[in-house]
């Protein structure tokens, strides 16, 4: 009865692949790995005393080492290839479109957040400074407009005193997180350098319009103009452009036929993207992993 794989998945290579890739190369077994870390902000964010560059040589001596990477927007595609990674094709993840669905719209969070009907404006995520959670203060100030913040991580207590007047809901999941993304106007999301960002995923299937940055996996995600809008990153933070850009996207989605197009677009933008279907795509990959596997496998 001795398990012999087909293929081995290797879900997070940069932290416990390097075993895996060794044991199935010495067993023979191809091997699929899934690139879903962003590298720099991982290396920087969690303290490992690692640079951006040694992190990035790290993972794709790693990658290299896979019968085929398979990695969830185009951004962390050409971010692979560009650094020499072999085998490399886009695999995108899904979403739970039961779960995160219009429906959830809730008037009692309405109540407790958007007081006096303001346009709620949101943003759900890890308190990090890859995150650069502070954009969101180019909406400071305007009577017009609720920020609500969803997420902890080591970034609050500046956040708090960079957003004065939003609201601090920490770290939500489930039925209790899809109601806030189902309740809320506009999301914003204010990474630069997201491998994918489920966050857009979840809002979009929420029917939630996004405002995004024109960089990273977001960029496959909003279709400009129809589900939502890309602002330009600009050099950081504090780029003054780049945040009268998030003031104007916004505004556009204070409208409220612009609003209710723009959320039906978004729901729409991500129906194919049920997990099943992803899964089976994920299948397809090892089936042309296995069947490849021959002499010339390292080709596939």
């Amino acid at each position: 009865g001795e398990f012999r794989p087909d293929v081995v998945h290797l879900a997070a290579p940069f932290v416990v692949g390097a075993r895996g890739l060794a044991a199935a190369r010495r067993l023979g077994v191809p091997t699929v790995a899934v690139y879903q870390t962003d590298v720099a902000g991982f290396a920087s964010s969690y303290g490992l005393g690692l640079t951006a560059r040694a992190a990035w040589r790290w993972t794709c001596r790693l990658h290299s080492l896979a019968d085929r990477t398979l990695a969830p927007s185009s951004w962390a595609v050409e971010a692979l290839r560009s650094r020499g990674v072999p085998r490399v094709h886009q695999w995108v993840r899904g979403v739970d479109m039961a779960r995160f669905h219009p429906s959830r719209r809730s008037p009692a969070w309405r109540r407790r957040l958007a007081v006096n009907d303001r346009l709620l404006v949101g943003y759900v995520g890890r308190l990090a400074p890859e995150k650069q959670v502070e954009r969101l203060a180019a909406l400071v100030g305007d009577p017009r407009i609720k920020l609500v913040v969803v997420g902890d991580g080591p970034s609050e207590r500046k956040l708090r005193q960079q957003l004065p007047g939003a609201d601090f809901l920490g770290f939500r999941d489930g039925d209790e997180l899809a109601e806030i993304y189902a309740s809320l106007d506009v999301f914003v999301h204010t990474g630069p350098s997201e491998t994918f960002c489920q966050a857009v995923q979840e809002a979009l299937a929420s029917g939630a319009p996004v405002v995004a940055l024109d960089s990273g996996g977001p960029r496959d995600l909003v279709a400009h103009g129809r589900t939502g809008y890309l602002v330009p990153a600009g050099t950081g933070p504090g780029d003054p452009v780049a945040a009268a850009a998030l003031r104007s996207a916004v505004a556009s989605l204070g409208h409220h036929d612009v609003r209710r197009s723009c959320g039906l677009a978004a729901r729409r933008s991500v129906l194919t993207r049920d997990w099943s279907s992803v899964c089976d795509e994920l299948l397809v990959h090892y089936g042309q992993v296995v069947s490849a596997n021959g002499p010339a496998g390292r080709a596939a």
